[in-house]
């Protein structure tokens, strides 16, 4: 996009790393955020997400003279509603102004009548034949109350006369008056309670039994009876282009589909971010982007303060710190690591030890999400391990996610991971088993949808794997194979405290089945391709 010249409060176009033009509008950003350094760049509040950006003023564009374009090349529900929002906005602000100039013309027309009565009371006085003494008595008084009512309108605005004219006095003020504000994401409204770096938003009704607080500036955290903490982020999709990004160099290992969007929102809310992939090519959208290239995992810790890694099982994990070029190479006194990867507690225990023998510090984060909460900014980190460092990345994990909970000692986040996607896996199973048996049944698998959808268990995620499978539309938003991976882990976890895991390993073996069926990358939702078989 060219540049151009723009100013606050313009609506505009704005492009943001491989996301397409979006609406938007320039705002002031809140006090405590800093500009990223570098080109000219405009804080940016766009419409039917909740998002706002720094965008580089290349990157925008005039609303109104590239709408048409924009609208021929960019289509989808939301895009739209972006669009639909844009133009409330517009037709809000007309109605105001008529309002502001309906209010100024009837101003006029009653200070006019006013003069013209009068003007006709005191004709009226001299024809019934006052006394010179009582007319210029009169004739002083009403220059007296002249005086005071130009005085009164002298120190008033015409809007604010306007306002105490009109007979409406009490109650909620009429929508043309109303602040004309961007629409807010309901979403948005029910993650956050109260402010969030200048953001003000109306606390929930219902209050969590875990407790909460959202993390501002300083990261707040809030004891449990169990021990263990939580804290929740801003809402990516709402808030965080409020946040404050650390002053540290992170680096970032491993861009599959969970560290793709992990790292583009690092990226979108001003951390400095050195990048690595075992596939190389991996990292060339990110360096558009503005991340920095690392050769080596070895390379990337030894240049960076805070380095993250997400990689697939155990074994890329330890492959990841421990080879050639590895991870441990580049680890001294100050270097801090994050692991995010879904492993068991064996692994990440051995990896932490490693890691502190070097003078390291540690923590393991595992995420509990899929691709598009990535992307969304919406993951829920489960931390680990080093507090210290668990406070030290506050603002990657508000980037990233929408809620962080901190487990206490190294290994029970990975516990606790593999449970929650115990119970993930294990309910997609019985999501899929229940779909086809409502087909060969003669019953809709649709109605089914519907009517689990109005009940207990209506939720995004059983509403979009069930979609999935309608649609024949298995495209991996959380792989098949990583599932069954981690239903593995757990079932071994339960057998090392010989606790019983009978539904889980039900679950596993129609998951292995769909494996051998050569459904490994496929998403999930797939599993319903081994009932039918």
């Amino acid at each position: 996009m060219a540049a151009v010249n723009l100013r606050l409060g313009d609506l505009v176009w704005g492009k943001l790393g491989r996301y397409p033009p979006w609406p938007g509008k320039i705002v002031n950003p809140p006090k405590d955020l800093k500009k990223p350094r570098g080109k000219k760049c405009f804080f940016v509040k766009f419409f039917g997400t909740e998002d706002h950006a720094w965008i580089k003023v290349e990157q925008l564009k005039p609303y109104h003279a590239h709408k048409e374009e924009m609208i021929k090349i960019n289509k989808g529900k939301r895009f739209q509603q972006a669009v639909d929002a844009v133009e409330e906005f517009l037709k809000k602000g007309k109605v105001k102004d008529q309002a502001s100039s309906h209010n100024s013309t009837e101003e006029k027309n009653r200070r006019n009548s006013s003069e013209e009565r009068g003007k006709q009371s005191a004709e009226e006085k001299r024809k019934a034949g006052l006394s010179e003494g009582k007319v210029k008595k009169i004739a002083g008084e009403g220059k007296k109350r002249v005086s005071s009512v130009s005085s009164e309108r002298g120190s008033k605005s015409p809007l604010k006369r306007a306002q105490e004219q009109s007979p409406r006095k009490r109650g909620r003020p009429p929508k043309d008056e109303k602040d004309l504000t961007i629409p807010e994401s309901s979403t948005a409204k029910r993650v956050m309670t109260g402010t969030v770096a200048g953001f003000k938003w109306p606390p929930t009704v219902n209050e969590p039994a875990v407790c909460y607080q959202a993390i501002t500036k300083k990261l707040k955290v809030c004891e449990e009876e169990t021990g263990s903490t939580s804290i929740q982020a801003a809402d990516s999709t709402a808030i965080n282009g409020s946040i404050t990004p650390t002053d540290k160099k992170i680096g970032f290992l491993g861009l599959g589909l969970m560290g793709s969007g992990i790292v583009s929102n690092l990226l979108k809310m001003g951390h400095t971010v050195t990048v690595w992939n075992r596939t190389a090519e991996k990292c060339d959208l990110f360096i558009q982007e503005g991340a920095r290239l690392g050769r080596t995992p070895a390379e990337v810790v030894s240049t960076c303060d805070i380095t993250f890694a997400c990689v697939s099982d155990p074994k890329a994990a330890k492959d990841l710190v421990l080879g050639p070029s590895g991870v441990l190479q580049g680890i001294r006194p100050g270097k801090f690591y994050v692991d995010m990867s879904t492993v068991d507690a064996d692994t990440v225990t051995e990896l932490a030890q490693v890691i502190v023998s070097r003078g390291g510090r540690f923590l393991e984060a595992p995420v509990s999400g899929n691709q598009q909460l990535s992307n969304d900014g919406m993951l829920v980190i489960l931390a680990a391990g080093d507090r210290g460092l668990y406070e030290d990345c506050s603002s990657c994990f508000q980037a990233m996610g929408k809620t962080s909970f901190f487990l206490g000692e190294v290994g029970n986040a990975a516990k606790m991971m593999l449970i929650v996607n115990m119970v993930q896996g294990s309910f997609m199973a019985t999501i899929a088993e229940g779909l086809t048996l409502a087909q060969v049944t003669g019953q809709s698998q649709q109605t089914l949808l519907d009517i689990l959808n109005q009940g207990q268990l209506a939720s995004i995620f059983l509403d979009q794997k069930c979609q999935n499978i309608l649609q024949g539309n298995f495209k991996p938003d959380f792989y098949l194979k990583y599932i069954q991976k981690d239903l593995r882990l757990a079932i071994a976890l339960g057998d090392s405290v010989n606790h019983p895991t009978p539904m889980a390993a039900a679950a596993n073996e129609v998951y292995k089945r769909e494996k051998a069926l050569d459904q490994s990358d496929n998403d999930m939702s797939a599993v319903y391709r081994a009932y039918i078989h």
